[in-house]
């Protein structure tokens, strides 16, 4: 497996990696695809790798993107203040489990650090199996909001 900056040829894969970092508890049917059309969503794509906070990196294995994990500063479900970026993941389900996300997050968080950010944040559903790896990855608790929790990770 191999990680790299984003390519321009990798953008129309966004939507499809948005769609899959939202979180679908076990037995519960996935939302329709269109849902990552909302405003509250397309905050973490739109115009993304085309501001001086983007920043983004892809997973692939044998020529197949198989993850994504991006950072941006934006008022979204993680957001803690304007100047701390927050952190998406999103692994094809064949790929989950297997180190990919271990990769991809600590390849970005290595790179913001050495950027100069103080520390990144992101929101996690508590069901969700990734809440070990933000914690294996240095990440705490900042706010708990019943469902998610609000993790940040000084840098």
């Amino acid at each position: 497996m191999t990680v790299r900056e984003m390519a321009e040829k990798d953008r129309p894969y966004l939507d499809d990696f948005l769609y899959d970092a939202i979180f679908v508890p076990e037995g519960e049917t996935p939302p329709p695809y269109e849902i990552i059309y909302r405003p509250e969503l397309q905050v973490y794509v739109t115009d993304l790798g085309h501001m001086k906070d983007d920043h983004i990196l892809i997973a692939e294995e044998d020529g197949k993107i198989i993850g994504a994990c991006w950072a941006r500063i934006m008022d979204d479900y993680g957001h803690v203040d304007d100047e701390t970026p927050s952190i998406i993941i999103s692994v094809k389900a064949p790929y989950r489990g297997k180190g990919t996300g271990t990769a991809l997050l600590s390849e970005l968080i290595s790179r913001l650090k050495e950027k100069g950010y103080a520390r990144l944040s992101l929101s996690c559903q508590k069901a969700n199996r990734a809440l070990r790896l933000y914690i294996r990855s240095g990440f705490s608790v900042a706010e708990d909001k019943g469902d998610e929790y609000i993790m940040v990770k000084e840098l």
